[in-house]
């Protein structure tokens, strides 16, 4: 048996949050989009440079858009992978590679291949690509 206070309760209409904790949660939304929004912009700016060396050495990075490794290599230069020389290994709708890719038996992306015809496979941090090819990080 329900006590009658109980009922009452549960035929109450539901009660709306107060405006005072729906401005709050506005407020600390904004203020994480505005911290991550700063934190990516200054950083990727600041690898540009670097990203374009990546270039002047011939360096090139082998990927495919399906690659969830090569998307986290891909957001390790922010904004500045727009510089990173890149060649694209899926062919979208199909399974088979691009020709640029078969022709440099990549096997597995993210492929580094550099000047001297060494690789390096999978994700690699900015400081390996730094000691590898001499571009300076900020």
């Amino acid at each position: 048996m329900i006590a009658m206070d109980t009922v009452a309760i549960m035929n109450e209409p539901a009660r709306a949050r107060s405006p005072f904790s729906a401005r709050f949660g506005i407020a600390a939304i904004l203020c994480l989009v505005a911290l991550s929004v700063t934190a990516g912009s200054g950083e990727s700016a600041n690898l540009d440079g670097f990203a374009k060396c990546l270039g002047e050495k011939k360096v090139l990075m082998y990927g495919s858009f399906l690659c969830p490794h090569c998307d986290e290599q891909r957001k390790s230069f922010g904004s500045s992978f727009q510089y990173v020389p890149y060649v694209e290994c899926s062919i979208r709708g199909s399974r088979q590679m691009t020709f640029p890719c078969i022709a440099a038996q990549i096997h597995y992306t993210p492929t580094w291949i550099f000047d001297d015809g060494s690789r390096l496979l999978g994700v690699q941090s900015l400081k390996t690509l730094s000691d590898k090819t001499g571009c300076k990080l900020p």
